[in-house]
């Protein structure tokens, strides 16, 4: 099975987490962290710093490693490394969303959020 290597976002500010919701492709209108595909001799930091920036047209600070989720879809395995975040500069304009929502902990689970997602959400709760 191919595994692809992802990595994502989790945007921090004044104790709530910026969610996406996806604006095309397969999994279209399911909630996630902002990211995407890492290419060859990236680091999973300077990944997410172009993701984002091509995404959201923000620059951001990568602060915390959170998680590293392993998930598999039917047609392929996902790594998703995930790293807390904080805007450096910009005001995370959608290029690539339908939607976006700060959520605090109290309204996390208000979205439905894609699958290795959940996971992340779940290890948010344990932080906060």
């Amino acid at each position: 099975m191919k595994t692809i290597n992802v990595v994502a976002a989790i945007i921090k500010k004044d104790n709530k987490i910026f969610a996406t919701q996806r604006g095309y492709g397969e999994f279209k209108g399911g909630w996630e962290f902002p990211g995407g595909k890492m290419e060859a001799g990236e680091t999973p930091q300077q990944a997410l710093c172009r993701e984002i920036e091509e995404e959201l047209e923000t620059e951001i600070s990568v602060d915390q490693f959170v998680t590293t989720v392993d998930y598999d879809y039917p047609n392929f395995h996902l790594t998703m490394h995930c790293f807390l975040c904080s805007i450096k500069e910009g005001n995370l304009t959608l290029l690539e969303h339908s939607a976006a929502k700060w959520l605090d902990m109290k309204h996390i689970d208000t979205v439905d959020w894609l699958p290795p997602d959940v996971e992340v959400v779940n290890q948010l709760k344990k932080l906060f």
